[in-house]
């Protein structure tokens, strides 16, 4: 079983916790790595700084900008996670477009990735269907390569999804950007339950999770929850990272109450 996997335990709610890789500085991700695996995330994923990130609201947006203007590559991506890798426990996954592997070559990517102590990655604008020369270099270097689902998905898609995606599968709770809302939509429930009839992988909801309330919803009805801009928010709002703190412990805790 993957490192990946085995964090999705009977009677455990994963939560997931996103960075910018380099935002608001290399030694920033770190000290903001460190305080997620202190507070109970279960999996760390890395974003990877692109020009044109078209899944990312403002948030994630910023960050992203703010670290290209910084001069993070893919390079420094690789070394900021094979640094956390040897500091913390917890499995990082790479979030990337598809466009900087593809520069950097699939195959070296992977194998890359690897070498620095990553787990997965997960590629938000490549369809499934157009997966299978990354994921043979993902396998071959024991990588996950996680899929993502949305609520307009069709049934094909789910079925091609559930059958590809390693880890677990990635429900985007909305259409639209990420960015933390006031409310998830009332259909959640309903997507949630339509890929799950198709599938005993793990399912994580993300895009819009901000708050422990949030949270609770979604571990009644799905493995884990991701969050992302919000925690992006606390950590540009407050560089002691003691707000961070605070929120990951009480989103931890909202887990913690469904199992």
């Amino acid at each position: 079983m993957s490192r990946v996997a085995s964090v999705f335990k009977p009677g455990r709610k994963a939560l997931i916790a996103y960075l910018t890789a380099g935002y608001p500085s290399r030694e920033a991700t770190g000290e903001a790595a460190a305080v997620l695996a202190d507070s109970g995330c279960d999996i760390i994923e890395l974003g990877i700084p692109f020009s044109d990130p078209l899944a990312d609201g403002a948030t994630i947006q910023r960050a992203s900008y703010q670290a290209l203007k910084g001069g993070i590559s893919p390079r420094d991506c690789l070394e900021i996670a094979h640094k956390l890798h040897q500091e913390i426990a917890t499995p990082l996954v790479f979030m990337s477009y598809y466009n900087p592997i593809l520069s950097f070559g699939l195959e070296a990517f992977c194998q890359a990735s690897a070498r620095a102590g990553v787990d997965g990655l997960i590629i938000p604008d490549l369809p499934p269907e157009e997966g299978e020369e990354l994921e043979v270099s993902a396998k071959k270097h024991g990588l996950d390569l996680i899929y993502l689902l949305t609520p307009t998905s069709t049934e094909a898609r789910i079925a091609l999804v559930a059958e590809k995606s390693q880890g677990f599968i990635y429900l985007v709770s909305l259409t639209g950007v990420t960015g933390a809302r006031q409310t998830l939509p009332s259909e959640l429930e309903d997507f949630v339950r339509r890929v799950r009839q198709k599938t005993l992988k793990p399912l994580c909801v993300g895009f819009g999770v901000s708050n422990p309330e949030q949270a609770g919803r979604v571990a009644r009805i799905a493995d884990g929850v991701i969050v992302g801009s919000r925690l992006l928010e606390l950590i540009t709002e407050d560089a002691s990272l003691s707000s961070l703190k605070s929120v990951v412990l009480s989103l931890r805790q909202a887990l913690n109450q469904h199992h």
